[in-house]
């Protein structure tokens, strides 16, 4: 079994290890975003007593990737002040072990309550798998999107025609190990989603991720750069690193993850279980806010404004023209392909089939299943118990509620049976069928 402590994670993540220092106290610019509200931020509520938060305070992270721009949303248009919360911080991470630690040390310690996240990371904080063995609880009160994540390539592979299949990487990788040379393929955090679809693309294509590749960590910021540099063949982050490559011309897009399972779930709202414990009526204002901005964030006319706002220094400090073009569908892969209104583009709340906020205990039990797969979880552990403590879709119902959003609510917490591109069949009514049907993995 994999247990990713600090130290293990920093001697991993080779260059990227600087980016495990605590935001606050190293990144470059202002790490707080503004405290000022647009000029169309959201008129307040009147609560009455029974419905007043607990604290008017609270401080939640994010990685500078576009699903973070629901936090930010709330935050610039005022739906965190309109729900009571008036004080909240949304503070930059440089990395996800950044997130990880301020989390562990929470807002008390100079750290952080809540966060952008990848969705398995409440799971591997709640059970103390990357956070020394010391299990720090958590839990996930909605899902912040689906899809919008890519698999890009250095410009080196462009003669071998990648896509969906990543078996033509099969004799290009053993080449280039039969010349002493490593090939890396590089995701955001052990058992985050970007390691999964990575690992998932590699495997489907007949390459064992532990043994056929080397798999490396980078905070995504730094993607680009590195693969610039050479660090890496190939990388799975979300945008806009994905569309910056391809406009600096480094590298292509060979497929969105969303090709890979359509309308996957992707990152999460999560908040540190003793924070919502004990301040339940405050993380309910801090989750109808959040929900409202994905609402807004969802809309086609908004979509521009989304991307001038969350490209600020103080929250990307990347060029709006890097992220508008996939946010609204548009994607130019760099190899000549190009896809206006894809249906693979980022969805923040869509109800109906997608329902993209809403934290699917189904979807849970897929991260988890495929953290068995990959030695990140005991073969023997119990996933559908810890989704239970970990998942809050409860809070979730409740908030949709109570901002008129009934409707919204998915009749079960499962979307059933999930179909990925290479026919493979995810039921999590049997789990256990699933990864037994898997050909290649650790576990």
């Amino acid at each position: 079994m994999t247990n990713f402590s600090r130290r293990k994670f920093i001697i991993t993540s080779g260059v990227a290890a600087a980016g495990t220092l605590l935001a606050h106290g190293c990144s470059s610019g202002s790490n707080t975003a503004s405290t000022s509200t647009s000029p169309s931020a959201a008129p307040a509520v009147n609560v009455g007593a029974a419905d007043t938060p607990e604290t008017t305070t609270a401080t939640l992270g994010f990685i500078a990737l576009t699903d973070s721009a629901p936090l930010i949303i709330a935050k610039e248009k005022g739906y965190f002040e309109k729900y009571g919360m008036k004080d909240v911080k949304v503070v930059k991470q440089t990395s996800w072990a950044t997130t990880r630690d301020n989390l562990v040390t929470g807002s008390q310690g100079g750290g952080i309550d809540g966060a952008h996240i990848l969705s398995p990371m409440p799971y591997m904080l709640t059970t103390g798998k990357i956070n020394d063995g010391k299990p720090v609880p958590m839990y996930i009160l909605a899902r912040l999107n689906v899809d919008g994540q890519c698999i890009s390539v250095s410009n080196d592979y462009k003669d071998a025609k990648l896509g969906l299949e990543s078996s033509p990487l099969k004799d290009a990788f053993a080449k280039a190990k039969s010349a002493g040379k490593q090939t890396k393929c590089a995701v955001t955090f052990p058992g985050g989603t970007h390691d999964l679809w990575m690992r998932y693309w590699l495997a489907a294509g007949g390459l064992n991720p532990n043994k056929d590749a080397s798999l490396i960590v980078i905070p995504p910021p730094q993607m680009v750069s590195n693969m610039k540099e050479g660090q890496m063949a190939a990388f799975c982050v979300g945008e806009p690193w994905n569309a910056q490559l391809v406009n600096q011309g480094i590298g292509f897009t060979a497929l969105t993850t969303g090709e890979l399972w359509n309308n996957h779930p992707e990152k999460a709202f999560t908040m540190r279980a003793d924070w919502v414990d004990k301040n339940p009526k405050a993380a309910k204002a801090l989750l109808m806010a959040v929900q409202e901005a994905q609402m807004w964030c969802d809309k086609a006319e908004n979509k521009k404004e989304m991307a001038e706002i969350v490209s600020k220094r103080e929250y990307f400090k990347a060029p709006a023209k890097d992220i508008v073009d996939r946010a609204m569908g548009k994607f130019d892969y760099g190899n000549g392909k190009v896809v206006e209104n894809s249906p693979h583009v980022m969805k923040f709340w869509e109800a109906g089939d997608t329902n993209a906020s809403y934290p699917y205990k189904s979807h849970d039990l897929w991260f988890l299943t495929e953290h068995k797969r990959w030695g990140y979880l005991a073969a023997d552990a119990d996933a559908k118990k810890l989704v239970d403590k970990v998942n809050r879709e409860d809070i979730w119902k409740e908030a949709a509620k109570v901002i008129g959003q009934t409707a919204a609510i998915p009749k079960s917490t499962s979307r059933g049976v999930e179909t990925f591109f290479d026919g493979v069949k995810f039921d999590p009514e049997n789990p256990e069928a699933y990864l037994k049907s898997l050909k290649i993995k650790a576990a």
